[in-house]
């Protein structure tokens, strides 16, 4: 059984978020994927603007119909969160993150020790940020391009329909 974790705020829960989920389950054959948030998330240290267990019912929702679930843990890298998973599902925002030594104490060595211990990961690309360079540990997710710039802060901002 292969088992997925894609890391986030999900604040709220988008269209492109279930994409991404729908998109990584068929490629990758997942029989699961968790949506993990961090109770203090890295870069959002605000707490979010919904509370997690508003979040935490938004994905369990989209549980009813996709094998996904939603947890809550208290690791904030990546890599931490990603612990025990076979695949790490991430935008390409995200993996840009995971190269920034800053997230690691400013230690490149801290960074490259983290991205060791990483499963294999599934990118899903996003307007305007690269993609990752292919290799055997990623994987790009076939996204379609109408969601490339659908995100969280456009549905706070008033974008009902990107609402999932």
């Amino acid at each position: 059984m292969t088992v997925g974790v894609f890391p986030g705020s999900f604040d709220p829960l988008t269209t492109a978020h279930l994409a991404v989920v729908d998109a990584a389950i068929t490629t990758l054959g997942l029989a699961r994927l968790d949506l993990v948030l961090s109770a203090v998330a890295l870069e959002k240290e605000h707490g979010g603007h919904a509370p997690v267990e508003e979040r935490l019912a938004a994905i369990e929702a989209a549980g009813t119909t996709r094998p996904v679930r939603g947890l809550l843990t208290e690791h904030q890298l990546i890599a931490d969160i990603a612990e025990g998973y076979d695949v790490c599902v991430l935008g390409a925002d995200k993996w840009h993150q995971l190269q920034d030594p800053a997230f690691y104490g400013g230690s490149t060595v801290r960074r490259d020790e983290a991205l060791a211990r990483l499963p294999r990961l599934a990118v899903a690309p996003r307007a305007g940020i690269d993609t990752p360079p292919l290799s055997d540990g990623i994987v790009l997710l076939p996204i379609d391009p109408s969601f490339g710039d659908v995100s969280s802060t456009g549905v706070r901002a008033g974008r009902s329909d990107w609402r999932a």
